[in-house]
């Protein structure tokens, strides 16, 4: 497999277009990203061409050092077509043998539950492990939970929660996993390549990301980093045509990097793009820095607004950050959102029943400056409420 990055290279003529765009993307993905990453994208590219399949055996190459600095040997990567969604989805209906495994799912939000419901639909003998919407999981729930069921195979975990910007704790669920022997899949959808992990220290199974996340590329497909000898098992294993990620991995392998149906060239290109501004930047531990300047800055101007957030700051991620309506007088979030849209900036709303929230994502190409942009526009929408209302 080929460890050359092959750079996205733009047309003269299409360089000088100008982008522009008019506002940030203050969202969990996708996100606001660079000129040069969407500048890959203005040209058309082949599927079968060589150079775009070497392209591929590169991302893939790239992704597994960066998933498992430590020793990226034992893994390899694939990459699916679709949402974050579908990589989900055909990594639980692929890892999954169909007789004999059973899964547990680690909930605390929306895509833990959504986990839950991959592995009903698909027919998985499966339980959640709940800790409710505004809880880390808990490793000796866990704990107690595998050893009342031994009939469980695999656990599934999501490793940043973006219902509410929690994160979960990946290093103490990985040593209760592994110590009792099961496979383990993470969720890394929105933690990847913002959060440092390390597959090979904590023995990961599985674990799962897209292109519109901490990477910094843009909507369109997903990708599964995996051990070897894992995967090389599953080839019975898929409920689904298009979701076989066996099929998918076995197909990029044996053709240097071909996928089985379309790819989606473009936004591959512009993926590969943001890889090469990743490292450019210092690699994940300098993104990390940056996006936790990000959530620091963010958080200490809602706080001067006004605006207190949903979680303790111990489980706060750096990746989304969910703040409560304010206790006193009346709050629209709607009118809210309009008012900073105008301003430049677009937020995200709340997705729990257990309190009034929206939230505010803190990634992409972001930086501690457009934070307290985005702070002093709050400041001043609410300092013009206060006064509408006296």
């Amino acid at each position: 497999m080929s460890q050359q990055p092959a750079s996205a290279v733009v047309p003269q003529e299409d360089a000088a277009l100008t982008i522009q765009n008019p506002y940030l993307l203050l969202t969990p993905g996708p996100l606001s990203t660079t000129a040069s990453v969407k500048g890959a994208m203005l040209r058309d590219w082949c599927t079968w061409d060589k150079e775009y399949n070497a392209l591929v055996q590169s991302i893939r190459s790239r992704l597994t050092a960066l998933a498992a600095p430590s020793d990226p040997s034992p893994y390899t990567a694939v990459l699916m077509q679709g949402s974050g969604t579908f990589s989900v989805e055909a990594t639980i209906g692929t890892a999954l043998p169909r007789q004999g495994g059973k899964l547990a799912v680690l909930t605390n939000g929306a895509y833990g539950d959504r986990i839950v419901q991959i592995a009903g639909r698909l027919g998985i003998d499966h339980t959640a492990v709940a800790f409710g919407e505004v809880a880390q999981a808990d490793p000796r729930a866990l704990d107690a939970a595998l050893a009342a069921d031994p009939a469980i195979t695999h656990v599934a975990l999501v490793h940043c929660e973006t219902t509410t910007g929690i994160l979960n704790p990946l290093e103490e669920i990985a040593a209760v996993v592994k110590r009792r022997g099961l496979v383990f899949i993470v969720d890394a959808m929105s933690s990847f390549g913002g959060v440092p992990l390390d597959m090979a220290a904590l023995d990961i199974d599985w674990l799962i990301s897209s292109s519109n996340k901490c990477i910094q590329g843009v909507p369109g497909f997903g990708f599964v980093l995996v051990k070897r000898d894992v995967i090389e098992t599953c080839g019975d294993n898929a409920r689904s045509l298009s979701l076989d990620l066996y099929d998918q991995w076995l197909t990029m392998e044996q053709q240097g990097g071909k996928w089985r149906y379309t790819s989606p060239t473009h936004v591959v290109r512009a993926f590969d793009q943001a890889l090469i501004e990743l490292a450019e930047e210092g690699g994940i531990e300098a993104r990390h820095r940056r996006y936790a300047d990000n959530q620091r800055a963010l958080a200490a101007g809602m706080a001067q607004a006004g605006f207190a957030p949903l979680l303790p700051a111990s489980w706060q991620s750096p990746i989304i950050t969910a703040f409560r309506y304010p206790e006193r007088g009346s709050f629209d979030f709607a009118s809210f959102y309009s008012d900073l849209k105008a301003e430049g900036f677009v937020i995200y709303p709340g997705k729990i029943s257990a309190a009034d929230t929206f939230r505010i994502g803190s990634i992409g190409d972001v930086r501690p400056a457009d934070m307290a942009r985005l702070t002093q526009a709050v400041q001043r929408r609410m300092n013009q409420a206060s006064r509408t209302r006296t």
